[in-house]
């Protein structure tokens, strides 16, 4: 431990890690109760594993994969949304066909982009350390834009989350404001590829959520508890992992895998 706070105090990379879980944790406890209310953990699966092709589609090209993760995940996730609002029943095939198309056309540009692209890896698998400073940047920028959307339209996100009819009969706008959730979802996904990578990015942004909502009773007490969460179960992977070099992504899934474990079965054993 006093090594882990020896860098913290001295290492730029690991002060730029630290500061990457704050605003991933940020951006999961907000929108995280909402993917745990509307059940919608495979479809935000689907979006992560969709924007593999954008990204290796953007360093192809020599862009940004950030860049191209984020038009990905926008367009994937409003696909989706489309479809289930019109037709519900083809949502499944919908979603496995944006993760496999996803994949598969990311894995054809990886493997015709010079060179070895280990930071692209970095992205499938997640490598908080690498971090640089100008993304923190970016995804402070989301998470404003996030907490600022679901700020502004937190009734209508509750109303069509719990009930869409009685929304409709309220006069909300159901489809829109799905799909702004949606894109939102989206949004958060980017930030979350960032910390541990495609493969386990369903994780952080259900795990903690779904442990808020063992103690909680309101929507807004769950991010609050969510977002706590979400910076122990980060800050707790990084401290754990650096002494013995293992891979932050997947200590932090495993810590929070942990807790949401113990938190369901404290609930059962201890249930009237």
């Amino acid at each position: 431990m006093n090594s882990f706070l020896d860098a913290v105090t001295t290492q730029t990379f690991m002060q730029n890690a630290l500061w990457g879980s704050v605003l991933a944790s940020i951006a999961c406890g907000i929108i995280g109760p909402y993917v745990v209310v509307r059940k919608i953990g495979y479809l935000a699966g689907g979006i992560a594993h969709a924007v593999l092709g954008g990204m290796g589609a953007a360093y192809f090209l020599g862009r940004s994969p950030i860049g191209g993760a984020l038009i990905t995940a926008i367009g994937a996730a409003l696909l989706i949304g489309w479809v289930s609002l019109r037709e519900h029943r083809q949502e499944d095939i919908m979603i496995s066909a944006l993760w496999a198309v996803g994949m598969a056309a990311g894995i054809l540009f990886i493997s015709q982009t010079p060179g070895y692209n280990v930071d692209l890896m970095s992205y499938l698998f997640g490598n908080i350390l690498m971090i640089p400073r100008r993304e923190l940047y970016f995804i402070a920028l989301l998470d404003i834009g996030i907490a600022v959307t679901v700020l502004l339209f937190f009734k209508q996100f509750l109303a069509v989350s719990f009930d869409q009819e009685f929304a409709r009969l309220r006069g909300i706008r159901v489809e829109l404001f799905s799909l702004l959730l949606l894109s939102l979802v989206a949004l958060t996904v980017v930030i979350l590829i960032q910390v541990v990578g495609l493969v386990l990015v369903i994780a952080l942004l259900t795990l903690p959520a779904a442990i808020a909502g063992h103690y909680t009773s309101t929507l807004a007490k769950t991010m609050l508890l969510a977002i706590l969460l979400g910076l122990v179960f980060t800050c707790s992977g990084l401290a754990l992992s650096y002494q013995p070099d293992l891979p932050a992504g997947a200590t932090i899934v495993l810590l929070a895998g942990c807790g949401y474990l113990f938190s369901s079965l404290g609930r059962k054993f201890h249930r009237p």
